[in-house]
Order: C-alpha cells, then sequence, then structure tokens
C-alpha cells in the first residue's frame, strides 16, 4: 500500500453535498491536523457509559464525545475533504485495551491525531521518520497499572471498500474487526524498563488519583 498517494484521496472522498451545513462547516474550520486534534481534546470523552459504541463522524458530531476509534475515524473523514489520506495506526496492548489514531504525513514527517483518557495518547507533532518510531513514542505514556504495547499497524480506511465509516448510524463494527485481523508488527521491550514504568505510574497515581501523567520526556513533540 502506497501511503501518500493524494490522488486515490481525489478520487474516493465524498463531495460536499455528502454533508450536512453544520458538518461542511466544521470541516471548512478544521484543515490542518493540529485544529483537528485541538477540536478533539477540547470534546467530552465518551466514557461509554450507556453501552459500546462505535459512532462515524455524523454521529459523532450530533453527540458531541468521542473515544480513541471515533476520534481517529472522525479525523480520517475531516482530514481526507483537505487531501489527507484515512490512514489509522493501531497500537495493540498486552491487557487487549488498544489504542487508535489517525496519522497523516507532513514535511516527509509522521504525525498523528488522538482521543484518549490519558493526554499522553493524543496526537503527535509530525516529527517522526518512520511509522514504527511513532508507535514508540506512544510506549512509556502507554504504562498504565495494565497497559503494555506489544506491536502496532497502519492500515487505510479505503481497505474497507464501500463500507460506510463515514455516515452511519449503526455501531462500526467492521472497522474494529479489521483492525483485529490486519498483520501487526512487534515492538519489542525489556521488562526492567517496563518495570521501571509501571512503578513510576504507581507512584505518580498514588499521589494524585484523578490526573494524568506528562512527566515524559517526549512531552515536546506532543500536539495538544
Amino acid at each position: 500500500m502506497n501511503l501518500t498517494i493524494h490522488a486515490d484521496v481525489k478520487a474516493k472522498r465524498p463531495g460536499r453535498e455528502a454533508f450536512t451545513t453544520a458538518e461542511w462547516r466544521l470541516i471548512q474550520r478544521l484543515d490542518t491536523p493540529v485544529k483537528v486534534q485541538k477540536y478533539f481534546s477540547s470534546l467530552a470523552y465518551n466514557r461509554e457509559s450507556d453501552g459500546p459504541t462505535l459512532r462515524s463522524f455524523r454521529e459523532l458530531v450530533k453527540f458531541e464525545e468521542a473515544h480513541c476509534l471515533e476520534a481517529a475515524v472522525a479525523a480520517a473523514v475531516i482530514l481526507e475533504q483537505h487531501g489527507y489520506p484515512p490512514l489509522l495506526l493501531d497500537l495493540e496492548s498486552h491487557d487487549l485495551l488498544d489504542h487508535v489514531l489517525f496519522v497523516f504525513r507532513m514535511n516527509g514527517g509522521w504525525g498523528s491525531i488522538g482521543r484518549s483518557r490519558d493526554i499522553g495518547l493524543h496526537g503527535r507533532k509530525p516529527v517522526y521518520r518512520s511509522l514504527r518510531d511513532l508507535a514508540w513514542s506512544y510506549f512509556d505514556p502507554f504504562v498504565d497499572f495494565s497497559g503494555r504495547l506489544k506491536a502496532y499497524a497502519v492500515t487505510s480506511l479505503y481497505e474497507l471498500g464501500d463500507y460506510d465509516w463515514r455516515f452511519s448510524p449503526r455501531r462500526m463494527l467492521k472497522v474494529e474487526d479489521h483492525l483485529r485481523k490486519i498483520e501487526h508488527q512487534p515492538l519489542r521491550s525489556s521488562d526492567q524498563r517496563y518495570e521501571k514504568l509501571l512503578a513510576r505510574y504507581h507512584r505518580f497515581k498514588k499521589r494524585f488519583p484523578d490526573r494524568s501523567p506528562a512527566y515524559y520526556d517526549s512531552r515536546d513533540k506532543w500536539m495538544l
């Protein structure tokens, strides 16, 4: 798969007529990855209090909240209209609580857009030489009481064919299933490194149980 074919985006993205007036205004306002990240950071986090949700862009705009997969897909819809391929990065964890981000390339570097309960799992500036380097930037912030990254994979939503990931009123189970099935590349880490990070996280949460840690060395590369 060629990750930088913008001509393909022009051919496959829907036209203005597919969107409501409010949706189109939002898309036109959010014309850069930085603006899209700020938008998702400002939304309430979707804790799925009424049961599992996997909302499309249209449903997300209605409810004005998002979890990671919903934000990643909605970012793809928004930035597709500005010429970016709809690429998702799936980060696989040992505790089966994966994290999904929208990824993009700018000036030769890879960046991401994300939404999470933890600030360290939001987006990254486009400064990473490879998708593997980008995935590794999430290793330290991913360590919480049970999380530990073990693999990553990237996919284009165009691989879903005519499946409606932009406007569907139904749960986007096919997107989730697709992310599970694609081949992931391993991220091997030492137990010593993990245990050090885990102990640090425990100490922080004991002092600040309601705060998200932001003490990581890579914070200057975060896109807040």
